[in-house]
């Protein structure tokens, strides 16, 4: 059975080679699904895609078309070739810059990677609040240290059952938000010194988490679209230099990437296989644009070597910081971990996700955050295929928060960044997401805070001032 990865994989070598040419039109949606004997989901899946990417156009009640790769065309990037070895990881200024500049109202904020309050559920999440509060009793505080409180890990686990994985509650530990989760793990399987393989480029919290434990990082090369190489990753775990790996699998930071189905058992197989433990940061699993909703690599973790890392702070409630592990065989090396560090996340926060979880809109809220993040992907890329040079390169992004573009070379994306935030219009430079602050001509841009109209603003902006920025 095909998955949507193979079907707009197949599609692409058929244009390439020019047996689909523009103008044609490709099967459609009913008669994919039956070729491939798929869905219709899977198919639609695919063909937004490639969309997304520019090689399909959809015309109403005819259909899929190829599209003529005219001048708003944007190909992906390359695959990411990091070096071969191991390196500490060297701390970055620029990352409290940024950060700061998040606060100032007169910023278009394309350089941080969080979603408008608008889209959260604000007045939902205040009335639960006021329910839980209300219930809370002073027992609660002891029976809510680690590994948490048990009706919330009880809703976790059914969320991970809407998704077709079995999770026991009881495999379940809170914690204080996502990137916790990745320390507390990280220092309950590593000590300093070590070395944990991780994707190249990389969300820089969990670089500077790794920097801070003294930790040594392998970057591994990375696909723009299908994530993690798995042979450069066996090529590191076959060196036996590597204690652990650190993974974003689903809808990658800042690269957008999705490992397709068959990647994902074959990464869970080959941790299981050199018996090294995988960190799976999934704090961006909800944010897909089409269904149907990605699975974990854990759902292929038959042996317990893949820790789950999720969180609530990102798609629902960032000033809660509810977060937690599925640690599989660790579970008592994080739980003794957790306990040494930090004892519980407060009894308030996790009694007001669990009243959200249970009595909430959820699905609601997520559906329609997932819609608004789509048009403002759409927006982004179209903006940027539009108004940046020839020589440019982006990701077509099916769900997360960036679009990861590769400027022309002899581009420095750190001055492109200092330009841009004297014109009122702050971007995330390639360098804050490597070790070695490499990535000098790369940038991503993050479409979850700004409007729409900001966005064409912003990227017009920035792409004004690229040839400014050559070194």
């Amino acid at each position: 059975m095909a998955g949507y990865r193979q079907i707009a994989d197949q599609l692409v070598t058929l244009i390439d080679k020019q047996i689909l040419r523009v103008g044609d039109r490709i099967p459609s949606v009913r008669r994919a699904t039956r070729l491939h004997r798929v869905n219709p989901g899977t198919v639609l899946r695919a063909y937004r895609e490639l969309e997304a990417r520019g090689l399909l156009e959809s015309r109403p009640r005819s259909g899929y078309f190829v599209r003529r790769r005219g001048p708003q065309w944007v190909p992906e990037p390359a695959v990411t070739t990091p070096k071969p070895r191991a390196s500490t990881v060297a701390p970055h200024d620029v990352i409290l810059e940024l950060v700061q500049d998040l606060k100032r109202p007169d910023v278009v904020p394309l350089g941080l990677g969080f979603v408008h309050p608008d889209l959260l559920p604000g007045d939902d999440l205040t009335r639960a609040a006021i329910k839980a509060i209300r219930r809370l009793k002073s027992s609660e505080l002891i029976r809510d240290i680690a590994p948490g409180d048990p009706e919330l890990r009880r809703l976790i686990a059914l969320r991970y059952l809407m998704s077709g994985l079995a999770i026991a509650d009881e495999d379940i530990v809170i914690m204080n938000g996502g990137l916790e989760a990745v320390v507390l793990c990280l220092r309950a399987l590593t000590k300093p010194g070590d070395t944990v393989a991780v994707e190249a480029p990389n969300w820089w919290p969990q670089l500077d988490a790794l920097g801070g434990l003294g930790l040594r990082v392998q970057e591994i090369s990375t696909h723009p679209r299908t994530g993690l190489d798995l042979e450069s990753l066996e090529i590191a775990f076959r060196s036996r230099a590597v204690q652990a790996c650190l993974v974003m699998p689903t809808f990658h930071n800042p690269l957008g990437s999705v490992m397709p189905e068959e990647n994902k058992r074959a990464f869970a197989q080959l941790v299981e296989r050199y018996k090294i433990p995988a960190i799976e940061n999934d704090r961006l699993i909800e944010l897909y644009f089409d269904p149907p909703r990605p699975r974990p690599v854990k759902a292929f973790d038959n042996s317990g070597y893949v820790l789950h890392c999720g969180c609530f702070a990102t798609c629902i409630a960032p000033g809660y910081l509810v977060g937690w592990v599925t640690a599989g065989r660790y579970r008592r090396e994080v739980m003794r971990t957790r306990t040494l560090l930090s004892i519980s996340t407060p009894a308030a926060c996790q009694a007001v996700m669990s009243e959200y979880l249970a009595h909430g809109p959820v699905d609601r809220h997520l559906r329609r955050m997932r819609e608004a993040l789509a048009i403002r992907c759409k927006a982004m890329v179209a903006a940027i295929a539009k108004e940046f040079p020839v020589g440019c390169r982006m990701t077509h992004p099916v769900g997360g928060l960036a679009v990861w573009v590769e400027l022309p070379k002899g581009t420095d994306a750190l001055k492109l960044y200092r330009l841009a935030f004297a014109k009122g219009v702050s971007i995330a430079p390639g360098p804050m997401f490597s070790a070695r602050h490499d990535f000098r001509n790369c940038m991503a841009l993050y479409f979850g805070v700004a409007s729409v109209q900001q966005i064409h603003e912003g990227v017009r902006t920035v792409a004004s001032l690229i040839e400014r920025a050559s070194t």
